[in-house]
């Protein structure tokens, strides 16, 4: 099946960007199709839908890997997460795992999908053999975090629910494959996203 990206950025422009696409827009895009040109062609293109959608939420429809907060620095973020727990903010946060480790190591999310605590670093650089626990900043790296994105959402590693439990010959279930990376926060958005990526991969395709 061939593909048009000139299509499909044209769609995503259209219906996702105002517009207007960035260059680190479109890097951060082809990247994500470029690994899925890697999957059989019996490949579900909702799951393609569905990932894009959810670098788009999640980076602040960048494109690309950010730390969480969006701060430029580990040490912005952790800042900044710091004073959001001090005013009470974080309500649902127990230990600040932000906060660098004996190692001098923070778990901070990072990525397309914001990967955060120790733990998940840890499934990660298991799932994709590349060592997170001794560079967990490798997670800002577009091919790493790429790979993080389908391993985790592919496998369920993430939340313990994956793709194929939402999307498959039997279901179909936008709202519910949020649960995927973040219980239901923003559900309806990104499953809005997700239909409009969606609906761009369909006129793209031949």
């Amino acid at each position: 099946m061939t593909f048009d990206r000139a299509i499909f950025f044209k769609a995503v422009r259209a219906s996702l960007f105002d517009g207007i696409l960035t260059q680190g827009q479109v890097d951060g895009m082809a990247a994500i199709l470029d690994r899925w040109a890697l999957m059989p062609a019996t490949a579900d293109r909702r799951w393609l839908a569905y990932m894009l959608a959810t670098a788009h939420h999640e980076t602040g429809r960048t494109m690309q890997p950010v730390r969480e907060t969006f701060a430029a620095s580990d040490d912005r973020a952790i800042a900044i997460l710091d004073a959001a727990l001090r005013r009470g903010r974080m309500p649902s946060v127990s230990v600040p795992y932000w906060r660098r480790d004996a190692e001098g190591k923070s778990w901070l999310g990072r990525g397309l999908v914001q990967l955060t605590h120790r733990a998940n670093y840890e499934k990660m650089a298991k799932a994709t053999g590349i060592d997170l626990v001794a560079r967990p900043e490798r997670a800002m790296e577009l091919a790493v975090a790429v790979d993080i994105l389908f391993k985790g959402m592919e496998s369920g590693a993430f939340t313990g629910k994956r793709l194929g439990d939402y999307f498959s010959a039997a279901k179909e279930d936008w709202t519910g494959a949020r649960r995927i990376i973040n219980g239901r926060d923003r559900a309806a958005l990104v499953a809005g996203y997700g239909k409009r990526y969606l609906a761009a991969s369909r006129l793209a395709s031949g």
